[in-house]
């Protein structure tokens, strides 16, 4: 029998950890460093403490699940290295060292508009001067191509320093990247969680981002894995949480900015965008219609004790502009361009007020 590794995945998939009862690798247990030598098996698994109480079972369990569901014949016993998460990632800062800053734009629902915000802020701090990269990490939907107009591209790649890396695409002053350069745009994307998370380490890690100010994350709706291989792999600056008025997202929004602000991943939330705030018919500029509820986002707001940092309309333009491939924020002159130029001054002032008011950095050793 061939051995490969998502026969192995498979099978740890089959194992849960005693603590959460989540599986291995839904947890993000199972470290990415699977290696088969004929009928030789060994990786890595992850644990938040080197003391897990829970080690022992889980290894046994482990390898029981990869002779029940793989071949009985696989050699892994004593083959599986256990690794705290803090050793597995030691510093997350060092990968990209030329970016200043690394927000994640995220969102606890999707409709909400989160690509476009994205897409737009990366425009409007690009047209403030600023060095602008965007990673598109929403695996599953990935739309940012098409909302820079670059949906036909196909990266290259370039030796630097005997390292080949991959040259991200450029337009309107933003470095861009994403799984949809690489991917048919008319199929659908059917990956378990570790590949996902293995596309955009490669995506981030192998790739010419080069010196930038703001490195812009446009994660998945919702909570997941990639959240936290994103917090894992990169000493992000903070969070940016996008919403519409409405309950229904004002719930998701909250437990996305629990999420942040949680102990397993523990990133500061710059503040909370209310996105389709209300709605403004072109031929009379100055109606507003609250469509989903009025200032549920800023009730929010206050209420967690996070800034607004914008109240985006609901404006045809703006969904033609991502349709056409050209981000509204590009005419700073127009009513939905001053509000995503007055949202990227909110957030540059918020980036630099927390550098203002962060702690010395400390670091952990775990031996």
């Amino acid at each position: 029998m061939t051995i490969y590794p998502q026969l192995i995945i498979d099978a740890l998939s089959k194992v849960r950890y005693p603590g959460t009862g989540t599986d291995l690798v839904s947890a993000g247990m199972v470290d990415d460093d699977i290696r088969i030598d004929g009928n030789q098996v060994s990786f890595s698994l992850l644990f938040d403490r080197p003391n897990d109480p829970f080690i022992k079972s889980v290894v046994k369990a482990a390898e029981a699940a990869i002779l029940t569901y793989v071949d009985k014949d696989v050699d892994v016993k004593g083959r599986i290295s256990v690794i705290s998460r803090q050793a597995a990632h030691p510093k997350p800062d060092k990968l990209l060292p030329e970016v200043k800053y690394i927000l994640a734009i995220s969102s606890g629902k999707g409709g909400v508009g989160k690509s476009t915000v994205a897409a737009n802020l990366a425009v409007a701090l690009a047209g403030m001067g600023y060095k602008v990269g965007l990673l598109d990490a929403d695996i599953f939907g990935p739309s940012q191509p098409k909302m820079f107009n670059l949906e036909n591209e196909q990266p290259y790649m370039v030796n630097v320093e005997g390292r080949n890396l991959i040259e991200p695409e450029e337009n309107y002053g933003v470095k861009l990247l994403s799984i949809g350069f690489f991917v048919n745009k008319d199929d659908a994307v059917l990956w378990r969680g570790a590949m996902a998370s293995n596309a955009l380490k490669q995506l981030i890690g192998e790739a010419r981002w080069g010196e930038l100010d703001y490195f812009l994350i446009d994660l998945p709706p919702g909570t997941s894995d990639i959240h936290l291989t994103m917090v894992q792999t990169l000493a992000i600056t903070g969070a940016i949480v996008v919403t519409t008025p409405q309950d229904v997202a004002l719930a998701d929004a909250r437990k996305g900015i629990s999420m942040f602000t949680g102990d397993k991943i523990n990133v500061p939330v710059l503040g909370l965008i209310e996105n389709m705030a209300w709605f403004t018919p072109a031929e009379l500029p100055e109606n507003k219609y609250y469509i989903f509820g009025k200032e549920g986002g800023k009730r929010l707001a206050e209420e967690l004790g996070v800034p607004l940092l914008g109240q985006i309309p609901l404006v045809q333009s703006i969904r033609e502009g991502g349709d056409n491939g050209k981000p509204v924020a590009l005419n700073p002159e127009t009513i939905t361009g001053a509000a995503f130029q007055a949202l990227a001054q909110n957030v540059v002032e918020q980036v630099r007020l927390r550098d203002e008011t962060k702690p010395p950095t400390q670091r952990v050793i775990v031996n």
